[in-house]
C-alpha cells in the first residue's frame, strides 16, 4: 500500500470511528430518557440497565453504520477540498478512482462484516435483549401457555388449537380440517382430538381421544375413534409441518432469527401453506441493508467533491436529509413489499438499486466536470 493510499485510509477511518461512536452515544441517550419511567417503575438495577444496552449497542450499530459512512466520506472528502490536497492530487495525475480506491476496498470489507454482524451477532443480542424486556418489563412476554392458534398447515389442512403448553410441548382440543384439493370449498375430513402431544423420539404428534368424521355423498358421515394414534399413522392426517419449535418461532420477533433460521422458518411457513410475503421482506433485507454502506460512499463523495453544490456545511445538511430519505424510502417500500404488490428480493433492494443509479449518474457528471 502506497503512502498516499494510507494518509487517506487512516482519515477515513478515524472519521468513521469518530461518527460511529457519537451516533451511538446520541442513539442510547435518546432512547435511555424516553424509556427512563420504565425503568423506574420496574425498579431495574443499575447493572441490569447496563446489561440491556450492551445487548442493544449491535442493533444500534447495524442502524447506524451506513449514516457513519456517509459522514466519513463527507468529513474526509471536504477536508482535502478546504486544504488543497484533492487538488494537489489531481494536479499529479492521480485520478479520482484512484484515490478513493482505499475508501472503496474498506467500505466493501464493512459490508461483508456487517453482512455476518448483521445476520448472525445482531439477532443474538437481540434476543438476549427482548428477552431481558420480557423478564424485567414485562414486554412481548410469550406465556407458558399459547391460547387459540390456528394455522393452515398445508394449502387444504387447516390445524385450530385452542390451547399450546410450550413447556409440556401438548395441545388441548385440537381440530384438524381437510379441505378437498380441488374445490376447497368442500370439506371432506375432520378430526378432533382432547390431547396432541409431541413425541420428539419420533418427531411426531401424538394424538389421544381423537374422533375422526369423513364426509360423504349425500350428507352421510363415516365416524372412527381412535384411542391414541400418530398423526403419520393417519393417512388422511400425514405429516404434519407444525412442530413446537415453528410455534414459538412464530411467536418470537424477526430481529432474533439469524439468516439461516430466518431462511428455515419462511420454508416452514410455504410448506404451511401461508402467506410469507413479510417474513421474505425481512429476510432479504437483512441481506440487501449493509449495501447501503456502498451506496452512502458513492453519494457522500460526489456530493462532497462538488464544490459548486455550495459550502461543506449545506453538502452536510444535504446529505442528512438524503440518508434519511433513504430509510424512509426503505419503510415504504417495504410495506408495499408485505402486502405482497411488490415482489420481496426488489422490495429489500430497491432503495439500493435508486440511490446507487442517482449516486453513479451524480458521480460521472462530477468526474466530467
Amino acid at each position: 500500500m502506497k503512502l498516499i493510499d494510507r494518509y487517506i485510509l487512516r482519515s477515513f477511518i478515524q472519521n468513521f470511528f469518530f461518527g460511529l461512536l457519537c451516533f451511538l452515544l446520541i442513539f442510547i441517550l435518546v432512547d435511555l430518557f424516553e424509556n427512563l419511567d420504565k425503568f423506574l417503575d420496574k425498579k431495574l438495577s443499575g447493572y441490569r440497565l447496563f446489561q440491556y444496552y450492551v445487548y442493544f449497542i449491535p442493533e444500534i450499530l447495524k442502524l447506524i453504520t451506513p449514516v457513519a459512512m456517509l459522514l466519513a466520506s463527507l468529513f474526509t472528502i471536504s477536508r482535502f477540498i478546504t486544504f488543497s490536497e484533492l487538488t494537489a492530487m489531481k494536479s499529479s495525475g492521480i485520478s479520482i478512482y484512484r484515490y478513493l480506491l482505499p475508501i472503496f476496498l474498506f467500505s466493501v470489507i464493512i459490508t461483508l462484516f456487517s453482512i455476518y454482524f448483521n445476520g448472525w451477532i445482531v439477532p443474538d443480542s437481540n434476543s438476549k435483549k427482548i428477552e431481558m424486556e420480557r423478564v424485567y418489563l414485562g414486554k412481548d412476554e410469550i406465556k407458558s401457555q399459547i391460547q387459540n392458534l390456528y394455522i393452515q398447515d398445508k394449502s387444504n389442512k387447516f390445524i385450530g388449537l385452542q390451547s399450546y403448553d410450550r413447556y409440556s410441548k401438548s395441545s388441548s382440543n385440537i381440530t384438524i380440517q381437510i379441505f378437498n384439493i380441488d374445490t376447497i370449498s368442500k370439506l371432506d375430513f375432520r378430526f378432533d382430538a382432547k390431547i396432541m402431544q409431541w413425541d420428539s423420539t419420533k418427531n411426531d404428534w401424538k394424538f389421544s381421544d381423537l374422533h375422526s368424521r369423513k364426509f360423504l355423498f349425500g350428507g352421510k358421515e363415516k365416524i372412527e375413534y381412535y384411542k391414541s394414534a400418530y398423526a403419520k399413522d393417519i393417512i388422511e392426517i400425514g405429516n404434519i409441518v407444525l412442530t413446537p419449535d415453528l410455534i414459538l418461532k412464530q411467536q418470537v420477533k424477526p430481529d432474533e432469527l439469524t439468516i439461516p433460521e430466518f431462511r428455515e422458518f419462511i420454508v416452514n411457513l410455504k410448506s404451511s401453506g401461508l402467506d410469507t410475503s413479510k417474513a421474505e421482506v425481512d429476510y432479504y433485507s437483512k441481506i440487501s441493508y449493509p449495501f447501503a454502506n456502498l451506496v452512502t460512499i458513492i453519494f457522500g463523495v460526489s456530493v462532497s467533491s462538488n464544490r459548486r453544490k455550495g459550502g461543506a456545511a449545506l453538502q452536510f445538511g444535504l446529505s442528512l436529509i438524503v440518508s434519511f430519505f433513504y430509510l424512509g424510502f426503505v419503510k415504504i417500500s417495504q410495506v408495499f413489499g408485505y402486502n405482497g404488490d411488490i415482489n420481496p428480493i426488489l422490495t429489500a433492494w430497491l432503495a439500493n438499486i435508486l440511490f446507487l443509479g442517482i449516486s453513479v449518474v451524480n458521480f460521472i457528471r462530477l468526474n466530467r466536470n
